[in-house]
């Protein structure tokens, strides 16, 4: 018997180049894009735009499109996870050119001096995932886009919010990955958040290395700012009202972080890269 190659019959995008997934075409995403993990998040986003479309919802991808202080942009829920992360990445980069994506994200503590309800610029993300390493071998680093940090540093400046830059550890999951005991489900390495602060990492999530990791990969603008909802040394969650406050500054920081992304892109004009000698205006 001969052997057969075998090739790929899965259909990823409609004629009109609607993705499989994202349930997203051409013309329906801005070239900013917010991203997050709760849809709920999408709408509370939504609200402060000038006008926004109906949301376009597929699986658990919900996403809006809208201006901003009249800038194209869109915020999409990806669920939780490296894998939906990867998904919408690729599948958002067959259908807008040149996209800038930021994520507007929850974390948990891991250096001290950072409390709840306080933000986390990433500057690049330790791979505790693999979905990332389907793509790149393990020693390619995982870092966010330097105008992006620039951007989300200036917006939580700008809005006086208590912020923090460094880097991010990324997990598979919420428990075991995290160091997190749970009765009958003991983590392998119940020290990984121990570890990860003596390496001075500042934050530990779920999504950010794959995105930061991808978007070198194919030479797109990423970045993340994340709220700390968690702070693993004092063993400490959020409650409420202090997580309403958090996740609003988040929300604000990635917003106006767009705002000057925007400026800096008029600045440079003919320009690959923005400088500080070329100003925001």
């Amino acid at each position: 018997m001969s052997a057969k190659t075998f090739q790929s019959a899965e259909i990823v995008a409609t004629k009109e180049g609607r993705q499989y997934h994202i349930g997203l075409a051409p013309g329906e995403v801005a070239p900013y894009i917010l991203l997050c993990g709760d849809p709920a998040r999408v709408e509370r986003v939504a609200k402060y735009f000038d006008d926004a479309s109906e949301p376009i919802t597929s699986r658990e991808y919900v996403t809006v499109t809208g201006k901003y202080q009249g800038i194209p942009m869109t915020v999409m829920a990806t669920g939780m996870g490296p894998d939906n992360t990867e998904i919408a990445f690729v599948e958002l980069s067959q259908i807008v050119k040149n996209p800038t994506l930021i994520r507007i994200g929850s974390s948990g503590a891991l250096r001290k001096g950072i409390e709840l309800a306080d933000l986390v610029v990433s500057t690049g993300a330790v791979r505790l995932e693999n979905t990332s390493t389907n793509y790149v071998v393990e020693g390619y680093p995982a870092v966010a886009h330097h105008e992006c940090v620039l951007a989300l540093m200036q917006a939580a400046q700008n809005k006086r919010f208590p912020y923090h830059v460094g880097l991010t550890a990324t997990a598979p999951g919420f428990y075991a990955a995290q160091g997190r005991t749970v009765p009958g489900f003991a983590p392998r390495d119940p020290e990984i958040p121990a570890k990860l602060d003596a390496m001075n990492v500042a934050n530990l999530e779920m999504e950010c290395s794959c995105l930061f990791t991808l978007g070198a990969f194919r030479g797109i603008r990423t970045g993340a700012v994340c709220a700390i909802y968690a702070n693993r040394h004092a063993n400490t969650f959020i409650d409420t009202d202090t997580k309403n406050i958090a996740e609003k500054r988040c929300i604000e920081t990635g917003l106006e972080a767009v705002t000057i992304l925007a400026k800096m892109d008029r600045m440079k004009k003919k320009a690959p890269y923005w400088l500080p000698e070329m100003g925001i205006k």
